[in-house]
């Protein structure tokens, strides 16, 4: 049934598709499609604006019109089956992907290989275990437990050329891209990691670009749904591959 209520209005034009509104909606009311957020549906949106103060562009505004009466009960059944639908597996698929099998890796002195011919000397790599992608990391991996995790926007090891020296030894990294994901699954993950295992610390680096601003966002609202702190450190990085800021948030 329609009816004449506020509901949750986006302007296309303002909207960068950074995603931090996407978790600020307890209803699911809004997802990132095409690169800007949207209105899932009308029933979804229960017109409070919760989601409002986390635009940092001013796209989101109520707007009293006519629309479909919100319904609780659909939004219940909407979220649980998002939840099962993107569901992880946490074990390896039926074809045997390997980007779905969980390993700890040995460090690669212990895990000789084939020396090349090179007389250079080739950077050793940090990368303690896999798989890496925050969508497939299971969230009681047993890597998890005890670590300091490196979240990182995947644009950042592209750019930032000491990545594996400089950020990624001794921490348990996963890495995504708040634009072009599933931000509420994000926000899903990290809530049942910080619930299931002791996390000592996150550090966070992302690029300069507004879209990455949105997964230090989703950690700290993860942080806050499970009821856990955290010391966590955000690290902006240029396309040029330095670093421009370091911002501290104390547990």
């Amino acid at each position: 049934m329609k009816l004449t209520r506020k509901i949750i209005e986006i302007d296309d034009e303002l909207c960068d598709g950074c995603g931090q509104c996407v978790p600020a909606c307890a209803e699911g009311a809004i997802q990132i499609i095409d690169g800007k957020a949207r209105l899932v549906a009308d029933k979804y949106c229960d017109g409070l604006g919760a989601c409002m103060g986390e635009c940092p562009t001013g796209a989101l505004s109520i707007l009293e019109r006519e629309a479909e009466e919100f319904d609780e009960e659909a939004v219940g059944a909407y979220l649980s089956s998002k939840a099962h639908e993107e569901a992880p597996e946490e074990t390896s698929l039926p074809c045997g992907c390997p980007s779905a099998q969980v390993q700890t890796l040995a460090p690669p002195a212990s895990n000789p290989v084939a020396k090349e011919p090179h007389t250079q000397k080739r950077a050793a790599s940090a990368l303690s275990h896999w798989p890496v992608q925050i969508g497939l990391v299971p969230p009681k991996a047993q890597f998890l437990k005890g670590a300091h995790l490196l979240v990182a926007a995947d644009c950042v090891p592209v750019a930032y050329p000491n990545f594996h020296q400089d950020f990624l030894k001794g921490k348990v990294v996963m890495v995504g891209c708040p634009k072009f994901d599933d931000v509420q699954a994000y926000l899903e993950k990290f809530i049942e990691i910080f619930k299931t295992v002791h996390i000592r610390g996150i550090t966070v680096p992302i690029m300069e670009v507004p879209c990455c601003s949105g997964l230090p966002m989703i950690l700290k609202k993860a942080m806050k749904e499970a009821r856990r702190e955290m010391p966590m450190e955000m690290v902006v990085i240029s396309a040029r591959g330095e670093i421009l800021k370091k911002e501290r948030w104390a547990a």
